[in-house]
């Protein structure tokens, strides 16, 4: 059986068909630009990347583009073999906490809440919209980024702001890379043999989030209303003083909306340094650049920070601690200055292990700890498509 997994943003499309049960990825593309005139795409099926360009004028010219694509390079011999279409979807509000099957009112529901996430909703209703057009009777599910962070406590989602705030508008903390830490919540239940994990996930990549999750169930994380709460990031600021933004607005006369885009876009890594890909900041670091150190520094002191914050909430009660998404994965001196800074917790960096894992290299994950380690520390690349793939599948099943 082939489902397709899609991944709709607000001028791309990110797809990839799979076959189930074997969990295997068939045919996968990207799709940018859309609605302007230098649209393009990029497939890969049996190794090959085939790249195609044709100005796209919105969302349902780039589903065609994709299906032809699914039938043209042999992924299927017709589209009657797609059985299921699974969506990433930004954000499912208190609605949702779990994936559901969508129907007209799953949509009248995500519509209002556009605006938690109106960079993001728009492009995945477009998206969920184009594909019931283009397959009618096939069942579309929508996987929300929030809904693995939904089993929160209350005393961790409000945040200490008049509760008419939450009551009457929805402020609140949702949490988001939901997709990526309930992966590894599965996959540490599996390796450790048991459901009832208590685990530390550390998503860190472009954007970047950590859990707390007790009992095989999120018990806090980092992101919040938005995704910029939270870790510094690659162009996000992360957690700052709110008094910033009145003290920058009258002093810089900016307004609200351009230091929310300075906040998401031109801060982080890049607002100190000038780079935001961890690799250019090492290698600048390398060169001698003194505030691309500032900037690693701080990064990797916030991660610090959470994971000790975590670890106390969990009352020392960890199984694993989990690194994953693209910066841990790839960054074995950003695992060893973490793990190292954790010495005080009894942590304990097996350098050598560490140093063979990577996702370009043969050796993919691991534990990167001593086994005298108080916790030990596992690498593990996330799948965020295979695990919207597998909640498609349970619900068309």
């Amino acid at each position: 059986m082939k489902f397709l997994c899609v991944n709709a943003g607000s001028s791309s499309l990110k797809f990839q068909l799979v076959e189930m049960p074997e969990e295997k990825v068939i045919i996968s593309g990207y799709i940018e630009k859309i609605g302007a005139k230098d649209s393009f795409w990029n497939t890969k099926i049996n190794g090959e990347k085939i790249r195609g360009e044709k100005t796209l004028k919105d969302h349902s010219e780039a589903v065609k583009v994709m299906l032809d694509e699914l039938v043209d390079k042999g992924a299927v011999k017709s589209l009657d073999e797609i059985k299921g279409v699974g969506h990433r979807v930004l954000h499912g509000g208190e609605f949702y906490k779990e994936s559901v099957v969508v129907d007209n009112e799953v949509i009248k529901n995500i519509e209002s809440i556009t605006k938690l996430g109106p960079l993001h909703i728009p492009g995945n209703l477009t998206g969920i919209k184009a594909m019931m057009k283009a397959l009618p009777g096939v069942k579309n599910v929508a996987v929300f980024d929030t809904a693995f962070h939904q089993s929160m406590p209350k005393k961790n989602y409000i945040y200490p702001v008049p509760l008419e705030w939450y009551e009457k508008y929805g402020v609140r903390r949702y949490g988001f890379h939901g997709t990526s830490h309930k992966y590894i919540t599965e996959l540490m239940q599996e390796k450790l043999g048991k459901k009832d994990v208590n685990l530390i996930i550390c998503h860190v990549g472009s954007g970047a989030s950590i859990s707390a999750v007790r009992d095989g169930k999120c018990l806090d994380t980092t992101m919040g209303l938005t995704p910029l709460d939270g870790l510094m990031m690659g162009t996000r600021s992360g957690s700052i003083d709110p008094s910033i933004i009145k003290y920058i607005s009258e002093e810089a006369n900016l307004s609200v909306q351009e230091i929310d885009n300075a906040l998401n876009k031109k801060s982080g890594l890049l607002g100190i340094c000038g780079f935001n890909d961890n690799r250019d900041v090492e290698h600048a670091i390398a060169d001698g650049n003194s505030n691309a150190k500032l900037a690693l520094d701080m990064y990797i002191d916030r991660i610090v920070k959470y994971i000790s914050e975590y670890y106390v909430e969990l009352e020392g009660n960890v199984d694993a601690i989990v690194m994953t998404a693209g910066v841990l994965e790839n960054g074995s001196e950003t695992r060893e200055e973490i793990v190292n800074r954790l010495e005080c917790l009894g942590l304990k960096l097996d350098s050598d292990v560490n140093d063979t894992i990577a996702g370009f290299k043969d050796v993919k994950s691991g534990i990167i700890t001593t086994s005298d380690s108080s916790v030990p520390v596992y690498v593990e690349p996330t799948n965020e498509e295979i695990m919207i793939i597998r909640d498609t599948y349970e619900l068309c099943k």
